[in-house]
């Protein structure tokens, strides 16, 4: 479609009542409501006929059937997991924005019948969180994180459709397309990236009837509100951050390193990732020299710096590195940056979040071992500051916490001293000062 086409249907599709996206008004039976679009449902799959229901749900409805969607069984597909689906979503951008969905929707969500989940653009299930008796039976019907809940491959769902009419939509129980998820109500809008308009990915709240009412798609689109002017933010401080081009590396925590280019996970030399780590430390450049002192103090040459960076280009984008001095034309998009960001603007809980561990762990290269040193003294640092019980606890839960034996004291002096947690930190406190006397 031409763009101004698209532009006109968007502005048609955003110029409907507001009823078309809420499923339920204030004073609906609900009960009523449900065997209402139930019957609509069973005449649209018997005959094609799709009155009685939103116009929202109808589109999808003719969408789903057009695209093969079968209303009877949900498509077997291929499901992202593992480590790359780790992979995956830490590169994407609604990793930035996680932290705040969890502060204003998951933290109240335990016990209450009710999910919440992340997607990527194209309507993938990145993280999937909540009421964990919720989430197991979402889990039968493939509602689960790495699944694919776009329109084309589950029918009509909160979700899916979100992200293909670009509006918050709520769907209730039958106005799915697929029987499987009858039980099911859903509210979700979509996340746009603040500079350019483009969908990024979709929250979404699953659970019973009382997700379809308009208070909670307000709560939705209230939430999307927020992490978009998070999102603002993060570009504010780096414009390039959402480029399609600009490829992440992660150092945090990883024997191997990866570079993700377009969603796409690959290993990284280790050599290549710490020449990278190190020019991101030095915007101003590094000679070939600098570069092999901080590799190795000893046994590299300016020679085998220049062949190592010359292999490096074809892995990370010519583009992005320059020469005489070696340096990179655009900060490093990574996960030590994101770390450093967070730290820089006093938001010690998504540093922590974000920080899975150590600095490439098994590099020995003097410059790495330093930035390395750094970043956790750093951390140690705004903890110290900050002393909050929590935070802390969630580091010393960490391989690098568990011998620290200062952030220990400040850990116990912060809680109450008749708690269990008192108890066990006294006990790892003296576990430790044994061990250092020894």
């Amino acid at each position: 479609m031409p763009a101004g086409g698209k532009k006109i249907l968007m502005s048609i599709e955003r110029s409907q009542p507001a009823r078309q996206w809420a499923a339920t008004r204030p004073g609906d039976d609900l009960a009523q409501l449900a065997q209402k679009v139930a019957a609509a449902h069973r005449s649209f799959v018997e005959s094609a006929d799709a009155a009685g229901v939103r116009a929202v749900v109808r589109d999808s409805w003719l969408r789903s059937d057009r695209g093969g969607v079968s209303p009877d069984s949900l498509a077997e597909q291929s499901v992202l997991s593992g480590v790359d689906l780790d992979r995956y979503r830490s590169a994407h951008p609604m990793a930035l924005i996680r932290p705040v969905i969890d502060k204003l929707l998951v933290e109240d969500l335990a016990e209450s019948g009710l999910i919440v989940a992340i997607t990527d653009e194209n309507g993938r299930l990145l993280w999937v969180e909540g009421d964990s008796a919720a989430k197991d039976r979402a889990v039968r019907m493939n509602f689960a994180e790495g699944a694919d809940w776009s329109e084309r491959s589950a029918g009509t769902n909160a979700p899916g459709t979100a992200l293909a009419v670009d509006h918050g939509v709520q769907i209730f129980e039958a106005e799915h397309f697929s029987r499987a998820v009858h039980e099911w109500s859903c509210s979700a809008a979509p996340v746009h990236n603040p500079n350019t308009g483009q969908i990024l990915g979709a929250i979404d709240i699953t659970g019973g009837p009382r997700v379809a009412v308009p208070e909670v798609l307000a709560l939705i689109r209230a939430t999307v509100a927020t992490v978009e002017s998070e999102l603002r933010f993060h570009l504010l401080e780096r414009p390039h951050l959402f480029d399609s081009e600009t490829p992440r590396v992660e150092f945090l925590c990883t024997a191997t390193p990866t570079i993700i280019r377009g969603g796409q996970p690959s290993p990284l030399q280790r050599r290549h990732a710490e020449i990278l780590l190190l020019l991101g430390a030095h915007p101003e450049g590094l000679s070939a020299e600098q570069l092999a002192v901080l590799l190795d103090e000893h046994e590299l040459d300016a020679v085998t710096i220049r062949a190592e960076v010359s292999r490096l280009r074809k892995v990370y984008g010519a583009e992005g590195l320059s020469s005489r001095p070696y340096r990179l034309r655009a900060p490093v998009n990574s996960d030590v940056r994101d770390v450093c960001d967070a730290l820089d603007r006093g938001d010690l809980e998504r540093a922590i979040g974000l920080y899975r561990g150590p600095v490439l762990p098994a590099s020995d290269a003097p410059g790495v071992v330093r930035i390395r040193a750094d970043l956790r003294e750093q951390m140690r640092a705004a903890m110290l500051r900050a002393g909050d019980p929590g935070q802390l606890g969630r580091w010393l839960a960490t391989p690098e916490g568990r011998e620290d034996s200062e952030l220990w004291a400040v850990y116990r002096a912060a809680l109450d001293p008749g708690s269990t947690a008192f108890a066990r930190a006294s006990a790892r406190i003296a576990v430790l000062d044994r061990e250092l006397g020894s």
